[in-house]
């Protein structure tokens, strides 16, 4: 892969080149791609999602939006790092217009959206409705798709919901929020359909980042960027080297922020944050500055703002010490996982994981949104599939008007119909999910 391809200003419908050097330098293009998104409804409902502590009712507990504001801080950040020192290595990028600030501009805004594919009630949300057509209701409509449209439902994966949010053409607007192809293949962290599903060492067949209904769509930007084409029964691609640095910045605000949580919540003794987090910061930290600090949440940021420092720098070190791997696709791992705090990087995890994210309060909350997709699902779906074949009841001609317009075009394709649906539960905030399903039960008060 070469820098000045996988840097394309190209936006979808483009007929012309957009060559860097005639950019308005008061705006540009990457800076315009972080603007749409931010304006975008689908970004504004992560206000009401839940990162991982669902929404209580102290001002500590971070929502998806917050967490995906704070990875573009930290993503762009990392992009003006490397970028500055890419500059310095291929000049032709400066000859062409580029400075470190596109670099930083395409990661801050591939960063900030990270999450926008992300169905309510956190990660569990994903899980759900991929149980519901694996195990539940859904199922029925196994033999009528495709092995790779079935297995798109029952692996449901935000990463390849997010891709159809941004460049799903609806009437009268295509190319969805018509973004950069730069900043499209570094959102991309898994360039792959979901079959066949081969777990190997590499990082990037983790999981799937695009739906059969957005196959062209991915395969037009992939290709304009130049991606590497990996060796593969489907369609797999090895990662636009960008997209590492968003993983990374998004790795380093959970694993860091996630922990103060739960410290601010009093779900993680304070102890513990001096004594993982100290491993990390043990050669930045003012140790004086540290005890004059008189409240916990003031201390606690103190070591978050360090420790998120300590691992910028790593991540940028590691990426520049790598660059020829990641162009050529055989870098394997997160750039976190090549770390030298990797292992104080995991023992906070650990903590996170049994303090917080099995804490009573998110299970509770992750139970609940299991019944109220499924709920949803089946009654949406229901109701589309009966329109169709012609014998609605009343019950699904009412349940259809609380369906947006966007959500309830016609189609003979029983997938589209379905991917329609999966598509609205998934952009529906945590507390409109939870309003929804109370009036389809019937429960209005």
């Amino acid at each position: 892969m070469n820098w000045e391809q996988l840097l394309s200003l190209k936006r979808f419908g483009d007929t012309q080149k957009r060559p860097r050097i005639a950019q308005d330098e008061t705006r540009l293009g990457f800076d315009v791609d972080f603007d749409r998104i931010i304006f975008s409804s689908a970004f504004r409902s992560l206000q009401d999602k839940t990162q991982v502590i669902p929404l209580s009712e102290t001002d500590f507990v971070h929502t998806r939006l917050t967490h995906s504001l704070e990875v573009s801080v930290v993503g762009r950040t990392l992009g003006r790092r490397v970028g500055k020192a890419l500059l310095e290595r291929h000049p032709n990028l400066v000859d062409l217009g580029y400075t470190f600030n596109d670099f930083g501009a395409i990661t801050a805004a591939a960063s900030v959206m990270h999450d926008i594919g992300n169905p309510p009630f956190g990660h569990s949300g994903e899980k759900a409705i991929g149980e519901y057509f694996k195990t539940g209701k859904g199922v029925k409509y196994k033999n009528e798709l495709s092995d790779k449209e079935y297995q798109d439902l029952i692996d449901f994966e935000g990463n390849a919901n997010g891709f159809k949010i941004l460049t799903e053409s609806r009437k009268g607007i295509s190319g969805g929020l018509r973004l950069s192809y730069a900043t499209l293949g570094a959102f991309l962290k898994y360039p792959k359909e979901s079959l066949p599903k081969k777990p190997t060492n590499h990082i990037v067949d983790k999981k799937y980042g695009f739906f059969q209904s957005e196959k062209e769509a991915f395969l037009d930007v992939v290709k304009d960027l130049g991606m590497l084409e990996k060796k593969s029964d489907g369609i797999s691609f090895f990662r636009h080297p960008l997209a590492y640095l968003v993983e990374a910045a998004d790795d380093i605000c959970y694993t860091i922020i996630d922990f103060e949580d739960g410290i601010n919540l009093g779900l993680i003794d304070e102890e513990f944050a001096l004594e993982y987090m100290i491993k990390l910061v043990k050669d930045t930290i003012d140790i004086k500055k540290y005890h004059s600090l008189q409240h916990k949440t003031d201390r606690v940021s103190y070591l978050r703002a360090l420790a998120i420092g300590v691992l910028i720098n790593e991540a940028v070190t590691i990426f520049l010490d790598n660059e020829e791997a990641i162009l050529n696709g055989t870098f394997e791992k997160s750039l976190l996982d090549k770390c030298k705090f990797e292992a104080q990087i995991n023992d906070i995890i650990k903590i996170s994981v049994s303090k917080i994210y099995k804490s009573t309060e998110v299970v509770e909350k992750e139970v609940a949104g299991y019944r109220i997709i499924a709920d949803l699902l089946d009654v949406f779906v229901t109701a589309l599939n009966n329109k169709f074949d012609g014998c609605s009841s009343n019950f699904d001609n009412l349940v259809l008007n609380l369906l947006p317009e966007e959500y309830k075009t016609e189609t003979t394709n029983l997938y589209d119909r379905i991917m329609q649906v999966c598509s609205y539960v998934s952009r529906i905030s945590d507390s409109y999910a939870i309003r929804v399903h109370k009036k389809l039960t019937g429960n209005i008060m």
